[in-house]
Parts: structure tokens; sequence; C-alpha cells
């Protein structure tokens, strides 16, 4: 409560006061208490005796002062900044360690995930059940584009057991089903049983083939597992059958996941990550979908990814001289089907859902009918692709070499330089104000222009080109960000070689042959296709592919 009459006035409103309140002094206060001079109105108090006349709140004197919160060198406004940090957010996904690894394509993955009582928390919208679901969809779409000829399949952790979700399969579309069928009908319960779910996952990968990796991983939010045994002895089992374990915990490292991980991956911590938030979850999670480097097995030992996938194999060698059995190819036989049409009044059985169509594919081998490839025929068990598929697969073995920022110097110097090589956006040019200031600092010493550098390098985001170009290392082609993105992370190829091959084939025939028959062996050893010749795919020393042409019989 005011206790006093210039309280009573800032509380009132402007019509309440009298009129001949602050017109005269020493006039009685209208309230008839014990002030005798002037009421001074509560902005007047407020101010003191600085304030004359009427004065203007802070909100009226208000400055876009978020125009001056990050600038730039050149004077730029936040916007710039912003575009700077949308475009290293693009870039970051993209570097990354493109050095050729020994990789197996044809992969046989175990996705399990926690639904346990653990996934009801809310500290990712909408629940950590319902958002690894729907990130869960996201990775099956995503593994099946970029492995095409592997195989997957979805086990829950729940009420202490292991419950399938869907079998072991090349169709991504029931796995889809599977998944949405969990995602509105089932709801988390229960604790996690980290070793039913492992057993469960290593009966199913135990009759994978020998050419295949075989692979599990595990989103895993809780801190406990009810096991009904020791998890010891089935992470020995597990790493007698070579089969590699990822953890991408949701709550905190546990000390088990990381022993888990860390044995069956030949020591490598690095499998087992805990997210920070939705974005980095899901940033691990199809991370997933890249295929694992293969490790080096002891001698005597068969490798489980020495895959070589194509219909004539033959036994390859180590570099170093004498046979190994994990340097070894192993023979894989494969069809490539061609989409068969037949007339109007004319419907088939396929085998492999018994419905009635008009198009499918027809095996090479036995001519039953299916409908989709990939896929194994159902009546011989041959593998059916497409030499896409196939093609596809290949750019994990040899990776898009990343491209590298171009200065505002360098592409000046580019005439050409004005618009993407790829998309034909016009390129950002170089304001009036920037060059005339560039031209007006003149030469500077060593320490200054080390200074500037130091500067450039504070404002412009790392992995950011500060002219908003890109360059191919190998044909020196300009392209936008975007283009970059789509480059390494959809085509896996660069439209400025692939535009220039015809050209150099000629030139290049001698050195394209002895490359290939250098890489030969490792590429086998990773389950590429092998000619009669036993050459792979043809690919020249700088990195660039020909998928069209990589399955064509030898001349």
């Amino acid at each position: 409560m005011a206790d006093s009459d210039g309280e009573y006035v800032e509380l009132s409103s402007d019509d309440e006061l009298h009129p001949a309140v602050g017109a005269q002094a020493h006039v009685e206060s209208s309230y008839g208490t014990r002030s005798k001079g002037e009421a001074p109105s509560g902005r007047d108090r407020t101010k003191g005796p600085k304030g004359k006349g009427s004065k203007r709140a802070a909100w009226e004197d208000i400055k876009r002062s978020w125009e001056d919160v990050v600038r730039d060198e050149e004077g730029g406004k936040i916007s710039y900044t912003i575009d700077q940090l949308i475009d290293e957010e693009k870039r970051r996904g993209l570097l990354r360690d493109t050095t050729p690894l020994q990789r197996g394509i044809i992969r046989h993955l175990m996705l399990v995930i926690d639904m346990s009582f653990a996934m009801e928390d809310k500290d990712m919208l909408p629940t950590r059940y319902y958002l690894t679901l729907n990130y869960a969809v996201e990775f099956v779409r995503e593994y099946f584009e970029q492995n095409p000829i592997s195989q997957l399949g979805i086990v829950g952790m729940k009420d202490g057991v292991a419950v399938r979700i869907s079998d072991m399969s090349g169709n991504a579309a029931e796995h889809i089903e599977r998944l949405r069928y969990w995602h509105d009908v089932q709801t988390p319960s229960g604790d996690p049983s980290l070793q039913n779910a492992l057993e469960m996952c290593r009966g199913a990968l135990f009759h994978a083939p020998s050419h295949g990796t075989r692979e599990v991983i595990i989103i895993y939010g809780a801190l406990l597992s009810s096991d009904p045994g020791d998890i010891h002895d089935t992470i020995s089992a597990l790493v007698a059958d070579r089969i590699c374990v990822s953890i991408i915990g949701l709550a905190a490292q546990v000390a088990i996941c990381a022993e888990l991980c860390s044995r069956t991956n030949g020591g490598d911590d690095s499998t087992y990550a805990v997210v920070l938030h939705e974005h980095h979850f899901k940033e691990l999670f199809l991370k997933a979908t890249t295929p694992p480097p293969t490790l080096k097995q002891p001698a005597g030992k068969p490798s489980a990814t020495s895959t070589a996938g194509g219909a004539q194999a033959t036994n390859g060698t180590a570099q170093g001289g004498g046979n190994s059995n994990s340097n070894s190819a192993s023979l894989l036989m494969m069809g490539f089907p061609s989409r068969a049409l037949a007339p109007a009044d004319v419907l088939t059985v396929c085998a492999c859902h018994n419905k009635p169509s008009r198009e499918g594919y027809a095996c090479t081998r036995c001519r039953a009918k299916v409908c989709r490839l990939p896929a194994e025929c159902p009546a011989c068990g041959l593998t059916l692709i497409l030499s896409t598929h196939l093609a596809r697969s290949y750019h994990h073995l040899f990776p898009l070499k990343l491209w590298v920022e171009v200065p505002w110097s360098e592409a000046a110097a580019k005439v050409d330089s004005v618009a993407c090589y790829s998309c034909q956006t016009p390129f950002p040019t170089r304001s009036g104000e920037q060059a005339a200031r560039a031209l007006t600092n003149g030469p500077k010493s060593k320490k200054d222009d080390g200074n500037r550098t130091q500067q450039q390098q504070q404002h412009v985001p790392k992995g950011v080109s500060e002219s908003g170009r890109y360059k191919c290392q190998v044909c020196g082609k300009h392209f936008c960000i975007d283009c970059d993105v789509f480059a390494h992370q959809v085509l896996h190829n660069c439209p400025g070689c692939q535009s220039d091959t015809r050209g150099q084939e000629t030139g290049r025939a001698e050195d394209m042959d002895v490359t290939m028959t250098e890489q030969s062996v490792p590429v086998s050893e990773s389950g590429m296709a092998l000619n009669s010749n036993g050459h792979s795919a043809l690919r020249d020393d700088l990195g660039r592919g020909q998928p069209d042409g990589f399955l064509a019989p030898p001349v």
C-alpha cells in the first residue's frame, strides 16, 4: 500500500488529478493529506530536477541495435553474417576425410531401438520414443538409398525382452510400415535388456554370408540393462562371430556400452557416442548409412567383409606377395534382369508376394517373376539387382574429393568465374566499396598482412568461401555452395570432371590401365565387382569414376 501522495499520484490516472495540482505552488493536495507543495508527477520524480517539460519513455527512443550487433570487417549487416553461418552448417557435413578405404558394400545390419520406460522422457520433443521412430524412418530410406544391395532388420527392447519389429530383408517399404505401426499403436514400457537384444541380433546375423558385413546399431536411452546372464559372454561371442556393434546413447555414457563397442570394433571408441541435442542425434543416426572401414583380420581367419560383388571374380593376392585369406576375393553370383511388361490382357503372379501384375523382373536363372529389385529370387535364391544399384554402392569406396574455397584474389583472376558451372547461378560480386578500400589500403607490411588475415579468419567461418565459390581440385571449375552439397551427398560425381572425361580418355588410356591394375586387389577386398581380367571398375588415377561402363564386358 502506498504511504505518500506522490505514490498515490503515480498509481492514479491523469483524469483523477485536480487541475490545480502542479499549477500553483503551496496549494493543499486534492486528497487532503500532509503534502503542501507542488506534487510532482511520477516521471518528474524519477528524473529529478533535470526533467523539464515532457519526457519520452525509453521504448520511444528505440534504435535498430540488432543491425549493429555483428558486423564484418567490411561493414556488412548481420544478415550477411547469418548467411555465412548457414553456409558453414552446409559445409560442416562435407568436411570429412575422403581417403579411399576398404569398405564392404554388401551390408547386413540390425537396428536395435530402446523401447523402455527411459524413452518416455521429453528432453527431446515430443519424446525420445517418437523422435527415435521418426528418425528411424528417415534412416531406413537413406540406408537403402546409399546401400541398395544391403539387408536390414529391426529389433526393439522393452519389458526385459527383445521383440522383433521386422525381419532381415532389403525391402524398405516393409521396414517403414512396421515402424509406423509401432509409432501409432505401441508405447514404451519396462526395462531394456541389452543382452537379449544382442543375442537376437547374433542369431539373425549368424547365417549372413561371409562376403558381407555384420553390423548392429543400438539406440540406447536407458542407463541400465536387465540381463538374464553374463553379458560379457555375449560380447565374447560377438567378437568371435565378427559382429561390429555401434551405440548412440540418448542419456549418458555407460561403461558396459563403451566396452561393447570397443571390443567389437578392434579398440575403436568412436563407434559409441552420446547425443547433445535433436540435430546431433539425427547426424549420428544418418552417419551410420556409410559402410564402416573393414577391420584387418588376424592371419588364418577369413575376413567377414572380403566381398566381391560380381558374376565373374578371381582370387586375389596381397600386393606384398604371398596368399592371404583376409585379402582374398570371394565369388558371388548375381543376376541382372530387365523389366518386362506383359500385354494388357495377361496377368502373371509374382513369386515374392503371390500378387497378379503385368510388370516385373524375370530371374535370369529360373525365370521366376519378382516385383521389385534388389531382391533374392524366392525360387533359386539368386541375388537380383540392377547395374545402377551396384554403381550407387561404389561411391563409398572412392568418395568424391572435397572442393576447396576460392578467395577473392583467385576469383578476380579467373575471368569466366561469374556463375556456377553446374546450375549457372550468378556468383556474388565484390562491392565497389570493398574494392576501393582494398586499393586505398595499398601494400602493407607482413605484420599488417598477418593481422588482416587473422581478422578475416575470425569473421569468415571455417570452411566457408568468402567469394561464394568452391573449386574442384581436379577440373578447376567453380561451383556454388548448393551444388557442392548436392554433388557430395547425392550425385557423388563432379559435373566438371564428367564433362571433361571424353576429351581426356585418349591421352590417358595407358595411365588408366596401369592404375586399374594396381587397384584391382584392394578394390576386390572391399566388395567391388571384378571383370574377367581381374580389373576393377573403370576409374582413373584422379578419382573420377565411370559407373555406366564398369559392368561392360572386357574388350
